[in-house]
């Protein structure tokens, strides 16, 4: 079975809350799951998969710029501050710090709920413990 995991963290990269979708569903649907959790924040970075005006207008009616590069198949290109969106790479880490747990890393857990407490587990035990 494949998965996507959707996160949002704070500003050290600390994940905050998770989101699992199926792997052949769009990112948007975990961008709209998530939409009521995100903490107040000044900017919002994201990787092109969340690309999309309904966000964005989501994002900036919460008081939220958004650092999101636009599609590569989008007619009119989106500024975005180039230099802020460097600092995802701390998602990035954040991800491959979850993944140095075997059992995440592997997916050992078939079950979707199962799989989702190991993972808040690691979370846990990795950033906030």
């Amino acid at each position: 079975m494949n998965t996507k995991l959707h996160a949002v963290t704070d500003a050290n990269g600390r994940p905050l809350s998770f989101f699992i979708t199926a792997g052949q569903i769009s990112d948007y649907t975990g961008a709209a799951a998530l939409l009521d959790d995100l903490p107040k924040a000044q900017w919002m970075l994201a990787d092109r998969g969340y690309d999309a005006e309904w966000f964005r207008d989501a994002l900036e009616q919460k008081g939220i710029k958004p650092c999101i590069p636009g599609r590569k198949s989008r007619s009119m290109p989106v500024k975005y501050d180039k230099r802020r969106y460097k600092r995802r790479n701390r998602i990035e880490i954040m991800f491959g710090r979850l993944k140095d747990w075997r059992r995440v890393a592997t997916r050992y857990d078939r079950c979707p709920k199962v799989f989702f407490s190991a993972l808040a587990l690691a979370a846990t035990v990795l950033f906030w413990l």
